[in-house]
């Protein structure tokens, strides 16, 4: 029995016409003679009537703000309606299906609700129905403790939870059904030149998630790379071959990926660079009361008499109160986005950087700040140099 997972996002279940292109997906994996368990997203974005959000702010304006298990439980509610619809339209066209929570799926999680992880895996009942030839339709975004009570995975926890069945069930592939034909080497709102890539390593994708790029949920990555696994990112509403996620892309053949250096290019946009000056009086390292205020910095540099990173825009504030409680002396530098080449065969090569800093002189950008590591080269610049960055990038190491 080859099993696939199929996961349908909000887009891809929010209208009744997409839904349809919904079961076509499905249907044309079980006519190859694949055992497809599916998995599904709440309908659409707010202000959709089943929306995560919508659900969220009809009970906070109607009764306050609410307790973690009652969120979990609240939050639960989009996604096995999307299961029960899939299911049933499946059921009415002549396939047997059924749907399942997240827990009834064999998702077994911890107690941190908002925030559940994985403690193990009971995917007995779903095994049964794909012997009986039933297609589960599986309620994304959720799982159960081992007491009974109701959790959800956090953001993107759809996609993780497609990974995590994937993992459980030895899957042949996890499909990650979107609105796009793959991942893109950019966002193709700042350049023009960008195009789907057609196969990327765990690594490079969970790098080009955490650095901006609105592709897959990193968890899922995760999960999906510890039981390797590919993930194939595909659109709904189209026949493209997508992109396929695989372990390594060396040594691929018949693709211009074996001479690449980089994949692809991600942005970050609201960063703010704070430059500190040492406080000879300081009763407590910095480092450590910025990480106990929950902030989070990149592109740290330390120097003798001074220290440099960015931080959030939305984390100023917080900051700011920190750094004048133990008085230091800083300036900062709003308007700034981390642009990031990404490549795993960039590691080794010599001159990467020297060519990325003469695109960006080039094409008149000035960097600010850099760092590096094995695959990335992260550069620091105006935000209003971003288009023109990011396609420099693209010509000068034609993507």
């Amino acid at each position: 029995m080859k099993i696939i997972i199929q996961k349908f996002g909000g887009t891809s279940v929010a209208t009744s016409g997409a839904r349809k292109e919904v079961l076509n997906k499905i249907i044309e994996a079980k006519s190859q003679g694949e055992a497809p368990v599916v998995v599904v997203s709440a309908m659409g974005r707010m202000p959709s009537p089943y929306a995560t959000d919508t659900l969220l702010q009809f009970v906070k304006e109607e009764a306050g703000e609410i307790e973690d298990r009652e969120y979990d439980l609240l939050l639960s509610c989009g996604e096995i309606i999307s299961a029960v619809t899939i299911a049933t339209m499946l059921q009415n066209e002549g396939y047997p299906a059924v749907a399942l929570t997240g827990g009834q799926s064999g998702i077994i999680t911890d107690s941190a609700h908002k925030k559940a992880d994985l403690l193990y895996g009971k995917t007995e009942a779903v095994k049964r129905y794909l012997e009986k030839e039933i297609i589960p339709v599986v309620a994304g975004f959720q799982g159960m403790t081992i007491e009974g009570e109701v959790t959800t995975l956090g953001r993107g926890g759809s996609d993780t939870t497609a990974a995590m069945l994937g993992g459980l069930l030895d899957a042949d592939r996890i499909e990650i059904f979107t609105d796009v034909d793959g991942i893109m080497t950019a966002d193709p709102r700042v350049c023009e030149q960008a195009h789907i890539i057609p196969a990327i390593s765990y690594n490079e994708v969970f790098q080009m998630a955490d650095s901006g790029a609105k592709v897959i949920h990193p968890r899922a990555v995760e999960y999906a790379m510890r039981a390797n696994i590919p993930l194939v990112i595909k659109n709904t509403f189209s026949n493209a071959e997508g992109t396929y996620i695989v372990q390594s892309v060396k040594g691929l053949t018949n693709t211009e990926k074996d001479t690449k250096v980089i994949t692809g290019v991600a942005h970050r946009l609201g960063r703010i660079q704070f430059t500190i000056m040492e406080n000879d009086q300081e009763e407590k390292d910095l480092l450590e009361c910025v990480a106990e205020e929950q902030i989070s910095i990149d592109l740290i540099n330390i120097f003798p008499t001074y220290k440099v990173f960015t931080i959030d825009q939305e984390d100023k504030e917080k900051l700011e109160k920190l750094l004048q409680m133990y008085h230091y002396e800083y300036t900062l530098l709003e308007g700034c986005c981390k642009v990031t080449a990404i490549g795993e065969r960039m590691t080794g090569v010599p001159g990467v950087m020297s060519r990325i800093m003469k695109a960006f002189h080039k094409a008149g950008v000035e960097v600010l700040q850099t760092a590096d590591s094995l695959t990335t080269i992260g550069c620091l610049i105006s935000e209003v140099h971003v288009s023109k960055a990011i396609t420099a990038l693209h010509q000068e190491f034609n993507l």
